[in-house]
């Protein structure tokens, strides 16, 4: 019998690109699924997706703000897990309005911790960020390297993941906290002005259009496809070994924007150069994990490698959303 028959997760921003993955898989494996959206960014056709793909006796959706404590008291009630995904995930939009990047990712946050200790789950997993790390010249990026975030969505994401280690210290609820790389897979919004670059360039060259960069391209990230961060959310409820800890989700390799162009420009089979723009304020210039706190605690590895999770997402792009 699987690990998740009949668990009570609830995800919040389930509606959302990696939120929506989660639910797919959980309610795959069995899970009843409560998902919290209040689809600022969220969007229903993720869940008409899941829906179409999974049980929907076993997917129940609640439309609300992870700022409201009691609308977050009522969807964690009777929760055995909290994957919180639900946040302002926007480094320019958070440089504009740093404090709604507050109030979504530290109260917000806050209220999930709140609203689980008193349901009494079993574990939460926040979905936190390596834009905590700022442009650090230590590469790989290790756990225990000095935070310096350089936007108010990296200091949220820290303050979020100071609040999951209180918690567990202070009150005993277990927690773990996941600080992604750069994730890309279907779903993305590629519309969305805050879109990140994967999402943005695939959209561009399939409308025969040049995709912009910002910066001089060389700039680097350690990009990971959205099944190997589901696989480590899995994880990190699972395994024991989890909870009280910080840690990297990525593939510990690193590719330029330039190398990214490079490699759609061959799948999608066009010759479009890019256009450059200046840099924007807050974006790091370099970006690497070590994954080997991931890998000894989890024995987590990344199940689908960069070339064959960029070739499925250029797929989907070029099929488009299939309900």
């Amino acid at each position: 019998m699987s690990f998740w028959n009949n668990q009570c997760v609830l995800v919040t921003g389930g509606a959302g690109f990696i939120g929506a993955h989660l639910v797919d898989e959980l309610v795959r494996r069995g899970a009843r699924v409560r998902v919290l959206d209040n689809f600022s960014t969220g969007q229903r056709e993720n869940l008409l997706i899941s829906n179409h793909t999974s049980q929907t006796s076993n997917l129940e959706v609640i439309e609300g703000d992870i700022r409201d404590l009691d609308a977050v008291r009522r969807a964690t009630t009777g929760m055995d897990y909290v994957l919180h995904h639900a946040a302002m995930v926007s480094v320019p939009q958070s440089m504009a309005d740093p404090q709604m990047a507050h109030a979504v990712n530290v109260t917000g946050t806050l209220n999930v911790l709140l609203a689980a200790r008193e349901a009494g789950a079993r574990r939460v997993v926040l979905a936190s960020s390596s834009a905590v790390y700022g442009d650090n010249d230590e590469l790989p990026l290790q756990e225990t390297a000095i935070p310096k975030p350089l936007s108010p969505y990296a200091a949220s994401k820290l303050a979020g993941e100071v609040y999951c280690q209180t918690f567990s210290a202070a009150y005993g609820l277990p927690t773990a906290a996941l600080r992604y790389f750069n994730v890309f897979g279907p779903r993305q919004d590629p519309n969305s002005q805050y879109s990140a670059a994967i999402p943005k360039f695939i959209a561009a060259l399939l409308r025969g259009e040049p995709p912009t960069i910002y910066g001089d391209g060389l700039q680097s990230r350690d990009f990971i496809y959205v099944a190997n961060v589901v696989q480590a959310n899995l994880l990190a409820c699972e395994r024991e070994q989890a909870i009280g800890q910080v840690m990297n989700v990525a593939c510990g390799e690193r590719r330029t924007l330039l190398d990214l162009h490079r490699d759609l420009t061959a799948l999608i089979g066009t010759e479009r150069p890019p256009l450059f723009a200046e840099p924007r304020a807050g974006d790091i210039k370099h970006s690497l994990a070590s994954i080997d706190k991931m890998t000894r605690l989890l024995n987590y590895q990344p199940s689908i490698d960069w070339r064959e999770g960029l070739r499925r997402t250029v797929e989907w792009y070029r099929e488009g959303p299939r309900p």
